[in-house]
């Protein structure tokens, strides 16, 4: 008589085969996030050289609000890592805005509450350049803003008439003189949620290659946005990106951006305070 085999089924060995495999997952997954760092990057406005605010006199702000998009961050090594914007009332992943005015003085259109640190977090663990867009990106400026998310909810900001934002609010009062100009994308093709482009989308890109955060702050030159308008002539002139505006063209030039003719000149109107 044949002694009957018995077969065990051994689960208990296959135990350690799916230890070992969530183990080397979870090891995989842990050496691919990588550590990200907090940086933030302080505004402010000068009018040659000198910071000024809505109450400064003789020349004082009478508005100065932007989006900044697209941040990148330069490191130590010359490598370029995204910085990711901590979100909140004034920043989504993305997109910003800084609001350097107070609503006092002559910003008598503005609000009190004020925005000039960017804030967010990155791969890198220092800097020594950044670079960014001030505008908001094409598919977030033509959406449906009744729909959008602080900080693209703020009515003051859009362009109703142009389906799109504001990308830069600024504005100086001296004497009895003023100027303002809004900056946004212009000569759009179709309606809200469904532009198809714009031939001026008026986007400026700022490059400060040598930048380090809590040294440095990155510096708005009103007087060199307004380099050339007359504010002594007590007429009170604008700018609303219109190509037909002869006031638009020394912004233009003074921000990077093509106008008239065409050409287009490096940006003068960001750069680094030290």
């Amino acid at each position: 008589m044949r002694t009957p085999v018995i077969t065990r089924t051994m689960t208990l060995a296959r135990r350690p085969a799916s230890s070992l495999l969530l183990a080397t997952l979870l090891f995989v997954s842990s050496a691919c996030t990588q550590p990200r760092t907090s940086f933030e990057f302080e505004f402010v406005a000068t009018w040659n050289g000198e910071v000024v605010q809505c109450g400064s006199y003789p020349t004082q702000i009478s508005d100065l609000r932007f989006y900044v998009s697209d941040v990148v961050i330069t490191d130590t090594a010359g490598r370029e890592h995204g910085l990711e914007l901590t979100a909140d009332d004034w920043q989504q992943e993305k997109v910003a805005l800084i609001d350097l005015e107070n609503g006092g003085g002559a910003c008598r259109n503005g609000t009190k509450e004020i925005h000039s640190v960017l804030s967010g977090t990155s791969t890198a663990t220092e800097v020594t350049g950044v670079r960014f867009t001030v505008g908001v990106p094409f598919e977030q400026n033509h959406a449906n803003p009744l729909l959008a998310a602080a900080p693209l909810d703020d009515a003051a900001m859009h362009w109703h008439w142009r389906s799109g934002y504001k990308f830069l609010r600024a504005g100086v009062e001296a004497a009895d003189d003023s100027f303002w100009i809004h900056l946004g994308s212009t000569s759009c093709e179709g309606t809200v949620q469904n532009i198809r482009g714009c031939n001026s989308p008026n986007r400026v890109t700022v490059n400060l290659p040598e930048f380090s955060p809590g040294a440095d702050r990155i510096e708005v030159r009103l007087s060199e946005l307004f380099r050339g308008i007359k504010l002594d002539d007590s007429e009170r002139s604008d700018c609303s990106s219109g190509p037909a505006e002869a006031n638009c063209a020394a912004p233009f030039a003074a921000l990077g951006l093509a106008f008239g003719d065409g050409s287009v000149t490096p940006q003068t109107v960001f750069g680094t305070l030290r």
